[in-house]
C-alpha cells in the first residue's frame, strides 16, 4: 500500500476512535509493544533531532535509525521505544502526517520489533538491550496493587534497618 494511503487510512481510524469515545480503541492491538516506526525522515537528520521531535510524548529510551552499512547515511526511517506504551498512542495520533523540514512522516505502531542482527562490533550493553528490550511489562491493575502493597512494606522495613545500622556506627566511632 502506498505510503500516503496508509497514513492517510490510520488517520481515519483515529477519527473513528474520537466518534465512539475511545472504547476499544485500534490502538489496543498494540498495547503491549512501546515500540513505533517513522518513516519519511529528512536523512540530515541525526538520532538527536529525532528525539528531540518525538520526547515531546514521552520518554524515549531506545531510537534504531537506521542507516546505510556501508556510507552511515539516514535511510530516511527509525524505531523509537517509549518508556511508557501510552506514549505510542500519542505519537502515532499526533505526529502521523505532519511535515518536518518539508517531509510528510508516517508513524505507526510497531507489534513485533526484531532488533538489528548483532555484529562483531556490538558491545555487551547493546547485546543485552537486544535481549530483554527496553519497555516495561504491562500488568493487570491487580498484581500491580499487590505488588506496591507488599514493595512499600519492604521498602519501610528497609529503611528503618538502614538508619538503625546508621545510629549504631554513629556511637561506635564516638
Amino acid at each position: 500500500m502506498n505510503p500516503m494511503t496508509n497514513m492517510k487510512n490510520v488517520l481515519k481510524l483515529s477519527d473513528q476512535d474520537l466518534k465512539l469515545g475511545g472504547k476499544n480503541s485500534w490502538h489496543d492491538q498494540y498495547r503491549d509493544s512501546a515500540w513505533i516506526f517513522v518513516g519519511g525522515l529528512p536523512y540530515d537528520l541525526t538520532e538527536g533531532d529525532v528525539i528531540c521531535v518525538f520526547s515531546q510524548y514521552g520518554e524515549i529510551v531506545n531510537i534504531n535509525l537506521v542507516r546505510d552499512k556501508v556510507s552511515g547515511q539516514s535511510k530516511g526511517f527509525c524505531f523509537i521505544c517509549y518508556e511508557d506504551q501510552r506514549s505510542t498512542v500519542l505519537a502515532v495520533d499526533n505526529l502521523n502526517g505532519i511535515k518536518l523540514v518539508g517531509k510528510t512522516l508516517r508513524v505507526d505502531h510497531v507489534k513485533d520489533y526484531r532488533p538489528p542482527k548483532e555484529d562483531e562490533n556490538t558491545d555487551a550493553e547493546t547485546k543485552q538491550l537486544y535481549m530483554e528490550g527496553c519497555a516495561p511489562k504491562v500488568q493487570s491493575p491487580r498484581q500491580s496493587s499487590t505488588k506496591s502493597k507488599t514493595s512499600s512494606k519492604t521498602e519501610s522495613d528497609t529503611k528503618r534497618s538502614h538508619s538503625h545500622k546508621e545510629r549504631s556506627a554513629k556511637k561506635e566511632k564516638r
